[in-house]
């Protein structure tokens, strides 16, 4: 089986009408999996077998899903060795990723952003730059998921803003931007496929702070960057899924749920008992 992590910022006018045909596609396919839709664009993760899965993402790169809007869009795959999903969920959402951020001014078109992150633009870097990056002895290489993932595995280096709710990244990073600047010091940020960091680093940039991203996220790291360069990735990366945690080559760990979350911290006490309930679903 394989599993296929998804996202495109993009403007969509009908995001009703976007999320009921792929709800056509996924389920015509027999796929597994939870897209979110909404004005701001799409993201999502699908599962199944690997020919079903490859038919789904051939559909979406030829525009034949939401008008042509998903065109060149690129995957993140990882192999399943069990069904990640119960069932195959497309919801229409305000956001696509909800982070808390602060307002952003008015925009002149209430129905549709004008103001959509750029997921290309040079402050990407590829695995290697990333390496390269990371040898740097000036940048703050800051991890930009929950405090549990950041437990679970993280960056060489990497610094844990403790994460249990959105507002907390707001207020570590408002927080340590002067001290940051002053220093002169670039952000290196990272998260699990790229969409917080690409959500989140312009707000960063309006603090005068010079941010660089892993483009693609851990997902895309692992699964390009060489066996070698991959050292710097320590422990193992959390998945929104049944699966839980995958190694440094994006294999199923083994790791439970009941070995990721604290129940002592109320958002993780939550997040368990859903685990357990994705666990169980048929």
């Amino acid at each position: 089986m394989l599993h296929s992590a998804f996202y495109r910022f993009v403007a969509l006018a009908e995001p009703e009408a976007a999320a009921e045909e792929l709800r056509e596609l996924g389920r015509a396919l027999g796929l597994g999996g939870s897209i979110i839709v909404a004005t701001e664009g799409v993201n999502g993760t699908v599962a199944g077998p690997a020919d079903q899965v490859e038919a789904f993402e051939r559909r979406l790169r030829a525009g034949a899903a939401l008008q042509g809007a998903l065109r060149g869009l690129r995957f993140k795959r990882s192999v399943c060795t069990q069904p990640p999903f119960g069932r195959f969920k497309v919801s229409v959402k305000p956001e696509i990723v909800a982070l808390g951020l602060p307002a952003s001014p008015p925009r002149s078109n209430a129905d549709l952003p004008d103001d959509l992150p750029d997921e290309g633009d040079v402050s990407h870097l590829s695995p290697a730059a990333w390496n390269e990056l990371l040898a740097r002895d000036d940048a703050v290489v800051l991890d930009n998921r929950n405090h549990f993932e950041f437990r679970l595995g993280h960056f060489r280096g990497a610094v844990d803003p403790g994460v249990h709710h959105f507002r907390d990244f707001v207020r570590f990073v408002e927080q340590h931007a002067p001290a940051w600047r002053a220093q002169g010091r670039p952000v290196a940020m990272y998260c699990t496929g790229g969409i917080r960091c690409d959500k989140t680093a312009p707000w960063m940039r309006s603090l005068g702070l010079e941010v660089f991203q892993l483009e693609g996220g851990i997902l895309n790291y692992l699964q390009h960057a060489p066996a070698a360069d991959g050292a710097a990735w320590q422990g193992e990366c959390f998945v929104f899924d049944r699966r839980i945690a995958l190694d440094a080559h994006l294999r199923e760990t083994g790791t439970t749920a009941e070995q990721v979350f604290d129940p002592a911290h109320p958002d993780e006490a939550w997040r368990l008992q859903r685990a357990r309930r994705l666990d169980e679903a048929d």
